[in-house]
């Protein structure tokens, strides 16, 4: 079996190769490029794909994942932050990621884990996910009537936010230029108290239930 691993931290990568099973080859790649170039070449060679999240770019990994499972949707992605958090978290598993561990997880944990992603569940267990969504919602409400106070154009800009949407690709799909999406979100994160794009993007999930 093989898992596609993007991972740039050395240390965390020779964490892995120790605790993974004798069975199993980790290819790993260094950038984002990577990881789709290897799941487009052989997509079906990989059982799953390990992701560590560092923390110098951790809100842009974030919705690099979303994006990545909105082009791969049936990859089983399991996730490993360098930071613990609850938006973060709840926007994973809300796009079908399988589970989120410890970059230094131990060997027997891993193991249980990809027995538990392997039968289709998600790690992390059911309770922590209920509380997870249970508090994020909580936290949205308080913003969610600022979205009411955005324009027409800008309820587009952040609904392609929530889907993880690159602003290139925003820029395409709404005929405007990159420029102009960089503009809109200035705008919406003023006007929605977000200071992201995962903070956006959690907060438009909660006001669009299905998008």
């Amino acid at each position: 079996m093989k898992i596609l691993c993007w991972n740039t931290d050395k240390a965390v990568w020779k964490h892995w190769n120790q605790v993974i099973s004798a069975d199993v080859s980790l290819v790993r790649v260094e950038a984002l490029d990577g990881v789709y170039e290897a799941l487009q070449s052989a997509s079906s060679e990989f059982k799953y794909c390990f992701i560590f999240l560092q923390d110098k770019s951790f809100p842009k990994q974030v919705e690099d994942v979303v994006a990545l499972r909105s082009v791969f949707p049936h990859q089983k992605i399991i996730v490993f932050p360098n930071q613990t958090s609850q938006a973060a978290a709840l926007r994973l598993f809300s796009v079908g990621v399988s589970g989120q561990c410890a970059p230094y997880i131990g060997r027997e944990q891993l193991d249980l884990v990809l027995s538990v992603v392997d039968s289709g569940e998600i790690w992390g267990g059911k309770k922590f996910i209920q509380q997870l969504i249970q508090q994020s919602a909580t936290t949205a409400q308080v913003n969610e009537s600022e979205l009411e106070g955005l324009s027409d154009r800008e309820l587009s800009v952040t609904q392609c936010i929530a889907k993880g949407w690159s602003n290139k690709k925003i820029a395409h799909e709404l005929d405007i230029t990159e420029r102009t999406v960089k503009a809109h979100l200035t705008s919406i994160f003023k006007k929605t108290n977000t200071k992201d794009r995962l903070a956006l993007a959690l907060l438009a999930q909660n006001y669009y239930p299905v998008l």
